[in-house]
C-alpha cells in the first residue's frame, strides 16, 4: 500500500537522508537549498511511503490548482533509489494523481531530472508519464554538454581565443568575491535582456555558505589584477554545471571567458563525467540564443534537453 504525505519541516532529516542515497538527486534537493526561497513558493513537496518505508520524494510547490515540480528549481522530478522498479513507479503516479485530485489540484507541471545527473538509469518516471498520466511535452530547453571521455575538438576561433587569453596574461583562480562578479553579471543581463540573475547576491552567498563543496566561483583576472570574468559552478556529483557565466567589456576584449573555460575543463576538474555548460534559450522562450550556443558548441558541447511535461487531472 502506498501512502503519500506532504513534507513538513520536522521531516527535514528524513528527507535529506533519502536524497543522499537516491539514484537521481543532486544537492539542489536538500532542504537547505530548496527552502532558501520558501517565501516565494508555497511548498507542496510529497513523500511516498510503502508499507511504512520511505521510497520516493517529489519536490514540488503549489500555485492555485496547479502543482509544479518545482518552479524554483532547474529540475524537480520524482526522486527514487535503485530499489524502485518501473511497475512500482507507475503505481506511484496512479496514487499521486488520486491524491492530487482529492486536494483540488487539476494540473501538474513536471520537470524531470535530466539523465546526465543520474547516478544510475532513472527514467521510470518518464515511462509513467506516458502510460499513466498521458502527459504532453510542454517545453524543451537545450543545454550544451561536454563528455570528457570523448571530447569534440574545439572550433578554431575558440582555440584562438583561449590562446589569446594566455598571451594576454589572464589569471584563473577560485574566489569568494561573489559581489564583484555579480556586478558584471547583473550589468550584462540588464543590458542584453533587461533582466536580473535568478539569484540575488545575498541568495547566492547564502547558498554558497550552506553548500561550499557544491557551489564555487571561478574568476579570470587581468595581469593588473582587474576582475574580467567569472563563472559560478554547481558541482553535482560527477557533473560540473556552469550556472552563471559573464565577462566585463574588457574581459570580452581579452577573451577571458575562453581562458576560463579552457582552464576549468582541462585542468580544474579532470575527473568530471560531464561538463554542463548550461542552456542557451532566450528568456521564457524555446528560441535559441544564437551567439551563446555558438560559443558553447565551439567548446565541444552538444545537446541535452531539459524538458517540461504537463497533464490534467
Amino acid at each position: 500500500m502506498v501512502e503519500i504525505v506532504r513534507y513538513t519541516p520536522d521531516r527535514e532529516v528524513e528527507w535529506d537522508a533519502f536524497v543522499g542515497h537516491s539514484k537521481n538527486a543532486t544537492f539542489l534537493f536538500y532542504r537547505g537549498y530548496m527552502d532558501y526561497h520558501a517565501d516565494r513558493f508555497a511548498d507542496y513537496s510529497l513523500m511516498f511511503f510503502e508499507n511504512g518505508k520511505l521510497c520516493a520524494l517529489l519536490p514540488a510547490n503549489r500555485q492555485d490548482d496547479i502543482l509544479y515540480s518545482h518552479q524554483g528549481l532547474t529540475y524537480g522530478g520524482l526522486i527514487t533509489t535503485h530499489e524502485n522498479t518501473t511497475a512500482q513507479v507507475c503505481q506511484f503516479f496512479v496514487e499521486l494523481n488520486a491524491f492530487l485530485r482529492n486536494a483540488g489540484i487539476r494540473r501538474v507541471i513536471y520537470k524531470p531530472v535530466p539523465c546526465i545527473y543520474h547516478q544510475l538509469p532513472a527514467e521510470e518516471d518518464l515511462y509513467a508519464l506516458f502510460v499513466t498520466c498521458h502527459a504532453q511535452l510542454l517545453g524543451r530547453d537545450v543545454s550544451s554538454v561536454i563528455l570528457p571521455t570523448n571530447r569534440i575538438k574545439w572550433k578554431r576561433d575558440r582555440h584562438y581565443a583561449a590562446n589569446k587569453a594566455r598571451t594576454n596574461g589572464i589569471q584563473i583562480k577560485q574566489s569568494n568575491d561573489f559581489a564583484a562578479f555579480w556586478q558584471i553579471l547583473s550589468d550584462n543581463l540588464k543590458q542584453k535582456f533587461n533582466a536580473s540573475p535568478v539569484h540575488s547576491l545575498s541568495e547566492i552567498e547564502l547558498l554558497h555558505s550552506r553548500f561550499p563543496e557544491n557551489i564555487c566561483l571561478w574568476v579570470a583576472y587581468s595581469k593588473e589584477g582587474e576582475l574580467l570574468a567569472g563563472t559560478v559552478l554547481y558541482l553535482c556529483g560527477k557533473v560540473v554545471r556552469s550556472q552563471y557565466i559573464s565577462a566585463s567589456p574588457e574581459g570580452k576584449r581579452l577573451h577571458a571567458v575562453d581562458g576560463l573555460y579552457d582552464y576549468i575543463i582541462h585542468q580544474a576538474y579532470p575527473d568530471a563525467r560531464y561538463f554542463d555548460l548550461g542552456t542557451s534559450n532566450m528568456p521564457h522562450s524555446s528560441d535559441l540564443h544564437d551567439s551563446l550556443i555558438y560559443q558553447k558548441e565551439g567548446f565541444g558541447g552538444r545537446a541535452v534537453c531539459f524538458d517540461t511535461y504537463q497533464w490534467t487531472l
